[in-house]
């Protein structure tokens, strides 16, 4: 179940209730005239299905209600309720399956803005990552991925694209590209100083590197990890599991390649960059064609769900 908090201006309380009243997986519903002080209006809550979830916010999107008063909408961790029960078997479709595109878009959305945060988390993870390619330390390399934001700027290009909003495209690209130069250049600059200080050295670069050594060489895998990574990333992100996330970026070598690009290009070796720069790019375009085939597959998917159910006359009762 979601939990739907609103704010909603006093002339417009009646029709947004009814409208509540009227939608198919909703229960619990609260009305408390005049409780809203910022913006002035009446609070109603109640809780909805979430499979019915998407539809409703863009129904209450349309009445203007985002622009006169509030939608907030939560993620209850219990829900003990027999109304409950009956809104999610009421609603059309299984709520494991639905994707909530106004949800998905905010997040993908805030996790796409070029930030002091965002460029300081991919370049401590390149950096990390530069020190476990040059102790060839598979550990380290494993630490800098799961330390590395970059997967919300993939994810955000993947979103945009369906849901043909060009700013956010924009706003992706930009915290992509823009982060991973600025976290190369940094790194190069860090393996600069490690070096001086004796910590880095030509011999570590050129090593043989049996761990790690795979960074640099990328090969049709690259491509076909990237992939399926990409698919269990997007559907951590519409199925709200983020424990599924962590693995996802464990498995894609985005960060340990920008910083192997990083460290060889400091020591012009040039072979090593470019070949660490295919595997980036190879990642890089395997997740997001990925994340975009996963979500136009679950648009179709529970389009032809809905029709089903639709067809069926509902979802069949629980035994």
């Amino acid at each position: 179940m979601l939990h739907l908090r609103l704010i909603v201006p006093a002339d417009r309380t009646d029709e947004v209730v009814r409208m509540l009243e009227d939608s198919v997986g909703t229960a619990h519903l609260v009305v408390m005239p005049g409780a809203a002080r910022s913006p002035a209006g009446d609070l109603v809550l109640c809780d909805v299905a979430r499979e019915a979830g998407d539809p409703l916010i863009e129904a209450l999107r349309g009445l203007g209600l985002d622009e006169t008063g509030s939608i907030t909408v939560e993620n209850p961790a219990l829900t003990l309720s027999a109304r409950a029960d009956e809104a999610e078997e009421r609603a059309p479709g299984d709520g494991a399956d639905a994707v909530l595109w106004e949800e998905l878009t905010e997040v993908t959305h805030e996790e796409s803005t070029f930030s002091v945060t965002y460029v300081a988390f991919l370049t401590l993870a390149t950096m990390l990552a530069a020190v476990g390619v040059m102790l060839d330390n598979a550990i380290l390399i494993v630490g800098a991925m799961a330390v590395g934001p970059e997967f919300g700027p993939l994810a955000g290009v993947s979103t945009a694209l369906v849901q043909r909003a060009p700013r956010l495209v924009v706003r992706s690209l930009v915290a992509l590209v823009g982060g991973f130069a600025a976290a190369m250049v940094l790194t190069a600059g860090f393996a600069w100083l490690m070096d001086v200080c004796g910590l880095f050295t030509w011999e570590m670069i050129e090593a043989d590197r049996p761990n790690t050594g795979f960074i640099w060489r990328p090969d049709s895998m690259s491509f076909v990890v990237a992939f399926l990574a990409g698919i269990a990333g997007t559907l951590s992100l519409t199925s709200s599991k983020s424990a599924a996330l962590i693995g996802v970026t464990i498995s894609v070598t985005t960060v340990p390649a920008a910083a192997n690009a990083a460290v060889a290009f400091s020591y012009s070796d040039y072979a090593q960059t470019a070949g660490s720069a295919q595997q980036l790019l190879a990642n890089l375009g395997g997740i997001v064609l990925a994340g975009t085939l996963t979500l136009l597959a679950q648009k179709v998917l529970w389009a032809a769900q809905l029709r089903r159910s639709a067809a069926s006359g509902g979802k069949p009762r629980r035994g």
